[in-house]
Protein backbone atom coordinates (compact mmCIF):
# COMPACT_ATOMS: atom_id res chain seq x y z
CA UNK A 1 0.00 0.00 0.00
CA UNK A 2 1.26 3.46 -0.82
CA UNK A 3 2.13 6.04 1.80
CA UNK A 4 -0.86 7.71 3.42
CA UNK A 5 -0.91 11.42 2.80
CA UNK A 6 -3.62 14.02 3.06
CA UNK A 7 -3.86 14.03 -0.72
CA UNK A 8 -4.26 10.25 -0.96
CA UNK A 9 -6.85 10.27 1.81
CA UNK A 10 -8.74 13.07 0.07
CA UNK A 11 -8.78 11.06 -3.18
CA UNK A 12 -10.00 7.97 -1.36
CA UNK A 13 -12.73 9.97 0.37
CA UNK A 14 -13.85 11.46 -2.94
CA UNK A 15 -14.09 7.96 -4.41
CA UNK A 16 -16.15 6.71 -1.47
CA UNK A 17 -18.48 9.71 -1.72
CA UNK A 18 -18.83 9.21 -5.47
CA UNK A 19 -19.77 5.55 -4.99
CA UNK A 20 -22.25 6.37 -2.25
CA UNK A 21 -23.91 9.01 -4.42
CA UNK A 22 -24.23 6.55 -7.31
CA UNK A 23 -25.85 3.82 -5.27
CA UNK A 24 -29.58 4.10 -4.62
CA UNK A 25 -30.63 3.66 -1.00
CA UNK A 26 -31.10 0.00 -0.11
CA UNK A 27 -33.51 0.67 2.73
CA UNK A 28 -37.13 1.66 3.05
CA UNK A 29 -37.88 4.73 5.11
CA UNK A 30 -39.63 3.94 8.35
CA UNK A 31 -43.16 5.20 8.53
CA UNK A 32 -44.26 3.60 11.79
CA UNK A 33 -43.76 5.10 15.18
CA UNK A 34 -41.26 3.00 17.17
CA UNK A 35 -43.81 2.34 19.90
CA UNK A 36 -46.07 0.47 17.50
CA UNK A 37 -43.13 -1.67 16.44
CA UNK A 38 -42.30 -2.78 19.97
CA UNK A 39 -45.97 -3.08 20.94
CA UNK A 40 -46.18 -0.20 23.39
CA UNK A 41 -49.55 1.42 23.12
CA UNK A 42 -51.96 2.69 25.74
CA UNK A 43 -54.69 0.96 23.77
CA UNK A 44 -54.10 -2.42 25.37
CA UNK A 45 -54.52 -3.78 28.87
CA UNK A 46 -50.94 -5.00 29.24
CA UNK A 47 -49.53 -1.54 28.58
CA UNK A 48 -51.95 0.10 31.01
CA UNK A 49 -50.94 -2.40 33.71
CA UNK A 50 -47.24 -1.96 32.94
CA UNK A 51 -47.47 1.84 33.10
CA UNK A 52 -49.41 1.62 36.39
CA UNK A 53 -46.70 -0.62 37.86
CA UNK A 54 -43.96 1.73 36.71
CA UNK A 55 -45.74 4.72 38.19
CA UNK A 56 -46.28 2.84 41.48
CA UNK A 57 -42.56 1.96 41.61
CA UNK A 58 -41.60 5.58 40.94
CA UNK A 59 -43.96 6.80 43.63
CA UNK A 60 -42.53 4.27 46.11
CA UNK A 61 -39.02 5.50 45.28
CA UNK A 62 -40.12 9.11 45.79
CA UNK A 63 -41.70 8.30 49.15
CA UNK A 64 -38.60 6.39 50.27
CA UNK A 65 -36.37 9.31 49.27
CA UNK A 66 -38.61 11.77 51.12
CA UNK A 67 -38.63 9.66 54.27
CA UNK A 68 -34.82 9.47 54.21
CA UNK A 69 -34.56 13.27 53.95
CA UNK A 70 -36.66 14.01 57.04
CA UNK A 71 -34.68 14.04 60.33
Amino acid sequence: MSELTLESLARRLEEVERRLNEKPPSFIARTKDWRSVVGISEDNEFTRLMLAEIEAAHEADRQAALSEETP
